[in-house]
C-alpha cells in the first residue's frame, strides 16, 4: 500500500512531499483585470503552509475573451506577473509544487462579462458563441503556451492545462460541441489536436525540468469514456506529461453510460499502461480514509477541493493524527474566514447548497 506521505517523483521537475494536491478551484477573488489580490493570495499560500505538496492556482484565463467568471485570475497578460511572482515564490517556500492551471471558457464564457461574442470551436446558438477560423484555432494554442511561458517566468514549477468541465479544450475533444472541418474538427485525433499542439509547444519552449499536467472528464460535457480513456492512454504513452488530474466529480461512482457500469469510473484510467505519467483524481475526497481508499485502488496523488476549503491544514492534520476527521457541512462563515477565505469566495461558497449554516 502507498502512503499519503510518501514522496512522488515526475518525469519533470521536483518530485513531491506527499500525495495530497490543492484542486483548482474558482473563487471570485482576483481583481477586475486579472491581477492577484491579497486574499486570493492568502488563500493559496495557506494551502501551501497547511502541507499540501502540490498547491494549485484556481483557473487562470489565457486570453481576456476566455474569462468564465468575475474575479478570475489571468495570465494572459505581463501585468499579470507581479502577483504571480509573488505567489509562485511563496508557495514555493512552504516546500509545495507550485502549479498554475491555464484555461480558456470558450462558450462558457459570459458575454456581458467579457463585453463580446463569446468564441468556440463552432458556432452555439445556446451561448451566442461565434466559431473560431483557423487562423484563431492556432492563436488560441500560442496563447496556451505564451501562459505557460508566463508561469514560468513567474517562477512557477508548473502548469495545468485545462481540458475538462466543458472548457474551451473540453469543447475541441467533444463531437458535440466541435462540428469543424478542417485540422481541429472530425475524427478524436482532430479534435484532440489542440490539447497536444498545446503540449507540444510548452514542452518546446519551456525549460527541461517545467512540469505539466492535464486535468480530463470522463463524462458530461459531450465527452463520451472510451474517448476520454483513449486520450489518457495517449497523454501516458507519449509522456510529454507529468501527470494526468481526472475530475471524477465522485470518487466512488461508477461510469455514468450503462454499458460500462459494473464496475467504477476511475478503474478505466487506474488500469491503464502509464508509463512514468502519474495519476490523480478529484471528487468527494472528504476524508484521510477516502484519499487512502483513491492509493490502495492505484491512484498516484489526489486532488481536494471541498476537503482543502474546509481544512487549509489537512494534510498536516491528517499527518500528525491517521484518525483526523474533518468537520461537515454546514460551517459557519467564520469558520471559513479562519480558514483562509475572503469574502468574496465566502459568499461564492454560500450559493453551495448547504456548505455554509443559514445566518
Amino acid at each position: 500500500m502507498q502512503s499519503l506521505f510518501q514522496p512522488l517523483s515526475f518525469i519533470h521537475g521536483p518530485a513531491l512531499k506527499n500525495r495530497f494536491a490543492l484542486a483548482p478551484l474558482t473563487n471570485l477573488q482576483s481583481h477586475p483585470d486579472g491581477r492577484l489580490s491579497d486574499d486570493e493570495h492568502k488563500w493559496l499560500t495557506m494551502r501551501a503552509e497547511g502541507g499540501f505538496g502540490l498547491t494549485m492556482t484556481c483557473a487562470a484565463h489565457v486570453q481576456a475573451v476566455g474569462q468564465g467568471f468575475p474575479g478570475q485570475l489571468g495570465i494572459f497578460s505581463d501585468d499579470h506577473l507581479e502577483g504571480l511572482s509573488r505567489l509562485a515564490k511563496d508557495i514555493n517556500r512552504h516546500d509545495s509544487l507550485s502549479i498554475v492551471q491555464i484555461h480558456h471558457a470558450g462558450m462558457r464564457s459570459p458575454e456581458d462579462l467579457v463585453g463580446e461574442r463569446p468564441v468556440a470551436p463552432s458556432e452555439d446558438s445556446e451561448t451566442n458563441a461565434r466559431a473560431l477560423s483557423t487562423a484563431e484555432v492556432e492563436q488560441l494554442i500560442e496563447d496556451f503556451i505564451a501562459a505557460a511561458e508566463r508561469a514560468e517566468k513567474a517562477g512557477f514549477d508548473g502548469v495545468e492545462i485545462h481540458g475538462a468541465h466543458g472548457y474551451i479544450v473540453c469543447q475541441f475533444l467533444s463531437s458535440e460541441t466541435n462540428q469543424r472541418d478542417d485540422q481541429y474538427g472530425g475524427s478524436l485525433e482532430n479534435r484532440s489536436r489542440v490539447l497536444f499542439d498545446i503540449i507540444a509547444g510548452i514542452r518546446q519552449r519551456c525549460r527541461d525540468d517545467f512540469n505539466v499536467g492535464v486535468r480530463l472528464s470522463p463524462e458530461r460535457f459531450g465527452i463520451v469514456l472510451t474517448e476520454a480513456v483513449e486520450i489518457a492512454q495517449r497523454l501516458m504513452t507519449e509522456a510529454q506529461v507529468d501527470y494526468l488530474d481526472m475530475s471524477l466529480w465522485d470518487v466512488f461512482k461508477e461510469p455514468a453510460e450503462e454499458a460500462h457500469q459494473g464496475r467504477s469510473l476511475m478503474s478505466y484510467f487506474t488500469e491503464l499502461d502509464r508509463g512514468e505519467v502519474r495519476l490523480g483524481v478529484a471528487g468527494k475526497v472528504r476524508t484521510p480514509k477516502d484519499a487512502q481508499h483513491c492509493l490502495d485502488a492505484g491512484i498516484d496523488l489526489v486532488l481536494l477541493g471541498r476537503a482543502a476549503i474546509l481544512h487549509h491544514d489537512f494534510p498536516n492534520q491528517t499527518e500528525a493524527d491517521s484518525a483526523f476527521m474533518p468537520v461537515r457541512n454546514p460551517v459557519s462563515a467564520d469558520h471559513l474566514r479562519a480558514e483562509g477565505l475572503g469574502e468574496a469566495f465566502v459568499e461564492y461558497m454560500a450559493t453551495w447548497k448547504g456548505f455554509i449554516e443559514a445566518a
